[in-house]
């Protein structure tokens, strides 16, 4: 598929109803209020092209750069490109967007490190956003869990607004490895408290992470046995 017809299509899927719901999520022009089940078609469509994910995400469009995301190879994502790309985010869908293609990357860890501590808001949440999925994935020791719940339980109130909820995300996902990372991860959620997140014109919360992390081991308790 080339530029012309992937924009078309997408075009074609946009709707207004979906403009103003993503308008709420502080999703600016240029857009074409495309749905998830309409990028996962096209996704589907595609599968994995990298040059057509470059030439999507070039366009500044925020339907082309969300497909960008999902159709470009982790494999071939450079921390250069990486960079590149993660200075044109300006909202948290996309940076989500991006940060879990950066997960699947050889450069994830080092990208993860890199852009947390930075000051802007986007960078720093998507390099939260990457740690979160290489917990998710088993990328830490117990003694690097330990010492990034650590981090978030210093820093996490004195953090821009969304990056205090990437934090907490990142939170929930290490203290699902368990073992002493477990440990830490409860202790540090009754530390912290509530992490307050200003979420918009939006139904979207930002959730307790012990909370969370003893649910969905009960979850996981009852489908086992």
């Amino acid at each position: 598929m080339d530029l012309k017809t992937a924009m078309r299509l997408l075009e074609a899927a946009g709707t207004e109803q979906n403009r103003k719901v993503y308008t709420r999520h502080g999703i600016g022009r240029p857009m074409f209020g495309v749905s998830y089940a309409e990028l996962g078609k096209l996704q589907k469509q595609i599968r994995v092209d990298h040059e057509l994910a470059q030439e999507l995400w070039a366009t500044g469009n925020h339907d082309a750069r969300i497909l960008a995301a999902r159709i470009a190879d982790p494999g071939r994502i450079t921390s250069r490109a990486a960079d590149a790309w993660v200075r044109d985010v300006d909202n948290y869908v996309l940076m989500e967007a991006l940060g879990r293609l950066v997960a699947r990357t050889p450069v994830a860890a080092w990208r993860a490190k890199r852009w947390r501590d930075r000051r802007g808001e986007w960078v720093a949440s998507a390099g939260w956003v990457v740690t979160g999925w290489l917990a998710v994935d088993g990328a830490y020791t117990q003694g690097e869990a330990s010492a990034l719940i650590a981090q978030i339980r210093r820093e996490i109130h004195a953090r821009p607004n969304r990056v205090r909820h990437e934090m907490n995300g990142a939170l929930i996902a290490l203290g699902m490895q368990g073992g002493r990372a477990r440990e830490a991860a409860m202790q540090a959620a009754a530390a912290i408290g509530t992490v307050v997140v200003d979420h918009g014109r939006t139904g979207c919360v930002t959730p307790d992470a012990a909370d969370y992390i003893s649910r969905a081991e009960a979850r996981a308790k009852a489908k086992a046995g």
